[in-house]
């Protein structure tokens, strides 16, 4: 018999419960719910996917998130997603974030290696991921974020110190002598074009930052995509030699030029494929002929 009055009050109590509810409380609870739903179909159809698949890829990402208690402690997930041809270590992300865990956070935007936001470290080496196939790589593929940046959150870093030292060369063009007719072109010669033309590739990714063991050591340092940049506008004919004597100036600096230890990691990483050493030796040269006084 208590039994029985218990399990009224309970329902009586439940039912109370709800009439109090807001609209806006019940709405929030329900839509709550059919996000719930709809992760559960679509892990339930990753793993029929999974199971049904030729070929499966392991991942395995690093995660962090300093904003959630229980995941403020760096850790690595495991997914299993299925694999075809063509599939790059993006794709690989996007599925495992779509159809496991969609808190699973990395920028991306363009997909096709132009806007240099999803650089990752994978395996061990700095890559796009919208580049990289995944039938390049060595299986289970580790996922990290870039080295010598703090992380944000799981594979995003801070890129604000990167973009700092971008704008330190100021990386746009500036020059005093314009074309004496209103609608004239700004002229440059095709040999003075294909000499800067690698360096106009950068796509400001910091994957040659990220590798340069002289960046990881001295925060002041420019670094190769910064110096980069003032290269291809130090060699634009198009300047002026007062603008070249300016950026000579800005890159010769303590932590310019001169930090560099040719290492050619830089280049060997730059998904754009710029010799990134190869500019930086050229600007010394340019500097030390700079400073020569013959008297």
């Amino acid at each position: 018999m208590s039994t029985q009055i218990t399990e009224r009050e309970e329902e009586s109590s439940a039912e109370t419960e709800a009439e109090t509810e807001s609209p806006h409380q019940r709405r929030r609870m329900d839509e709550k719910a059919r996000r719930a739903a709809e992760r559960d179909a679509m892990r339930e159809r990753a793993e029929e996917e999974v199971r049904d698949a030729e070929t499966t890829v392991g991942l395995k990402v690093f995660r962090y998130d300093p904003e959630v208690e229980g995941k403020k402690e760096p850790r690595f997930d495991q997914f299993t997603v299925p694999f075809h041809k063509g599939m790059t270590v993006l794709d690989a992300l996007m599925y495992a974030r779509d159809h496991y865990d969609s808190s699973l956070t990395f920028r991306h935007s363009c997909r096709q290696a132009v806007c240099g936001s999803d650089a990752l470290f994978v395996n061990g080496r700095q890559r796009l991921g919208c580049k990289t196939q995944l039938a390049d790589l060595d299986w289970p593929i580790r996922i990290e974020p870039l080295p010598h940046a703090d992380v944000v959150k799981d594979l995003v870093v801070d890129m604000e110190h990167f973009y700092d030292q971008m704008e330190a060369v100021e990386p746009y063009f500036q020059t005093n002598e314009h074309p004496s007719g209103e609608l004239e072109e700004q002229r440059q010669t095709r040999e003075n074009r294909e000499k800067v033309k690698m360096s106009t590739r950068c796509i400001w990714c910091s994957a040659c930052m990220s590798s340069c063991n002289i960046a990881a050591g001295d925060n002041q340092y420019l670094g190769p995509a910064a110096i980069n940049m003032a290269y291809r506008f130090a060699m634009d004919e198009r300047e002026g030699e007062d603008m070249k004597q300016h950026r000579l100036n800005i890159i010769e600096q303590e932590h310019g030029v001169w930090r560099c230890q040719t290492q050619f990691s830089c280049t060997e990483v730059c998904p754009k494929d710029i010799p990134l050493t190869e500019h930086i030796q050229e600007l010394k040269r340019e500097a030390v002929k700079n400073n020569l006084k013959f008297w």
